[in-house]
C-alpha cells in the first residue's frame, strides 16, 4: 500500500492537522511456471522400436521437478532398462491405467482404440497422426474424451520446418537407401543388383521424389555408394538448395508426368519422399506408370505416412516391409526410422524435452499454445473440438479454427 498525506486549512502555513489515505498500489502479476506430469507408455504397436523419451531427457525433467510415470518395458525395444530410467528419476509403474492418470501423454506411434478408454478430459497426446490408419471411429472417441491432441509431424520451427519430420527424415533419408540396397539382391527378392556397380558394369538408377530432407540425404546417401540418381520436385528452390548442399550437379528435374514417367521405364530404384504441411501429400506416380516398371525394381515409399506418393502404395509393417505388385517390389512402412530405434529415440527426444520444459515454464498449455504457433500447428483435436481441415474434409466432421477456440480458454 502507498500512503499519501493531505494537509487542511488555508494555503501552505496551515499544517496542523494532517490527514493520511490510503490509496491502492498495483502490483506485477508474476506467472508461476507450473509442474508436469508425464506418462510413457509401453507401444501397443508391435512394429513401433522407440521411444519419445530416453533417459538423458527423462533426468533433466525431473531436475526441474517434473514427475514422470514410465511404464515397466517401455524403452526394452530401443535397448534402455527400467533401470536406465529410474536412475534418471522416473517412476516405473506396471500398469498402463496407471500411467494415462498423467497429464501429458508422449507416444511414438497413434493410439489405438482401445487406448482412448484411458483418456480423461483435458489430457494431452503428443503422438504421430499417420493419415492412412486413422479412422472415423478414433477421431470420435478423442472428440468424446475431450482430449488435446498433437501431431508430432506437424509441430512448427519458428523457421517454419518441422523438426521431428526433418530428424525423422534425416534417418529415413539413409535408411531408405540401405534397404533399397538390401532389396535389389537376389536374397532381398530384387533383379540381382548391385546399387553402386563395379567397373565395367553401369551403376543402378535412383529417381527420388521430393527434394527435402529425405530426398536430400537419400541422394548423398545414393551418390556415396556409387548410384546414378535422379531427382524430382516441383520447387526449383528445393532442388538448387539440394544442388548446393550435395556439392555438385545433379540431374534434376520438375516433377512432369511424361518426363517421369520415361525415368522410371529404366529405374532400378524409386524413392517417394515428397512432404505434405497439412494432409494428404500429393500422389504423383500412377498405377499405369508402376505397371511399366522393370520386373524386380523397388519402390520406397517413404511418405506412406501421409498417404503416399504411389497409386499403388499400402502400408506395411517392420514384420511385413514389402509386397509385389506389377512385379515391382514396394516398401511402405510409416515408421522406417524405427529400425534404428535407439537412434531414432534420441532424435525424438532432443526435439522433444525443450517443447515440454517451455510447457512447464507457461502458466498453461493453452498460453503456450497461444503464443507458440508452431506448438499450435500440431493440434488436431482440442477438447471435443476437431481444428484439421483436412481431417474435416475427410471424415465430413464440423471444423473450428484453434485460433477461435484458444482465447476464450484464457
Amino acid at each position: 500500500m502507498a500512503i499519501h498525506e493531505f494537509y487542511s486549512g488555508e494555503g501552505a502555513q496551515s499544517r496542523k492537522s494532517p490527514e493520511f489515505h490510503y490509496q491502492e498500489e498495483t502490483l506485477a502479476l508474476v506467472k508461476q511456471p507450473h509442474k508436469l506430469f508425464i506418462g510413457i507408455p509401453v507401444e501397443q504397436n508391435n512394429n513401433e522400436n522407440r521411444i519419445a523419451l530416453v533417459p538423458n531427457s527423462v533426468k533433466s525433467l525431473t531436475g526441474q521437478g517434473h514427475r514422470i510415470v514410465v511404464e515397466s518395458g517401455a524403452g526394452l525395444k530401443s535397448n534402455f532398462t527400467d533401470q536406465d530410467f529410474s536412475e534418471a528419476g522416473a517412476e516405473i509403474v506396471f500398469s498402463t491405467e496407471e500411467v494415462y492418470k498423467a497429464q501429458i501423454i508422449l507416444k511414438t506411434s497413434p493410439p489405438k482404440e482401445e487406448e482412448s478408454e484411458y483418456f480423461h478430459p483435458g489430457q494431452i497426446i503428443i503422438s504421430p497422426l499417420q493419415i492412412p490408419i486413422i479412422t472415423e471411429s478414433f477421431i470420435q472417441k478423442l472428440k468424446n474424451k475431450r482430449v488435446i491432441a498433437i501431431a508430432m509431424e506437424y509441430l512448427q520451427a519458428d523457421d517454419g520446418s518441422y523438426p521431428v519430420v526433418r530428424i525423422m527424415s534425416e534417418l529415413a533419408g539413409y535408411s531408405a537407401i540401405h534397404t533399397a540396397a538390401e532389396l535389389l539382391s537376389n536374397t532381398g527378392g530384387g533383379r540381382g543388383v548391385l546399387l553402386g556397380g563395379i567397373a565395367g558394369v553401369p551403376p543402378a538408377k535412383v529417381v527420388i521424389l521430393g527434394a527435402g530432407v529425405v530426398g536430400e540425404f537419400a541422394t548423398k546417401a545414393a551418390l556415396a555408394l556409387g548410384a546414378s540418381v535422379r531427382i524430382f520436385d516441383d520447387n526449383v528452390y528445393k532442388l538448387m538448395r539440394l544442388q548446393n548442399h550435395v556439392g555438385h550437379a545433379l540431374h534434376t528435374s520438375s516433377i512432369n508426368p511424361v518426363y517421369l514417367g520415361y525415368q522410371l521405364l529404366s529405374a532400378d530404384v524409386v524413392i517417394g519422399a515428397i512432404h505434405s504441411g497439412s494432409g494428404r501429400t500429393p500422389m504423383v506416380v500412377t498405377e499405369e506408370m508402376v505397371a511399366k516398371m522393370k520386373s524386380g525394381s523397388v519402390i520406397i515409399d517413404v511418405s506412406i505416412d501421409q498417404g503416399g506418393c504411389f497409386e499403388t502404395s499400402e502400408i506395411t509393417t517392420l514384420e511385413k516391409p514389402t509386397f509385389v505388385k506389377y512385379g515391382v517390389i514396394h516398401y511402405c512402412v510409416p515408421n522406417i526410422a524405427s529400425k534404428v530405434a535407439r537412434t531414432a529415440s534420441v532424435a525424438i527426444s532432443n526435439i522433444l524435452t525443450p517443447l515440454l520444459l517451455k510447457v512447464g515454464l507457461s502458466m498453461s498449455i493453452e498460453h503456450l499454445l497461444y503464443n507458440h504457433y508452431g506448438l499450435r500447428h500440431g493440434v488436431y483435436l482440442y477438447k471435443g473440438c476437431l481444428t484439421n481441415q483436412y481431417l474435416s474434409n475427410r471424415f465430413n466432421i464440423n471444423y473450428t479454427s484453434l485460433d477461435l477456440l484458444l482465447p476464450s480458454s484464457l
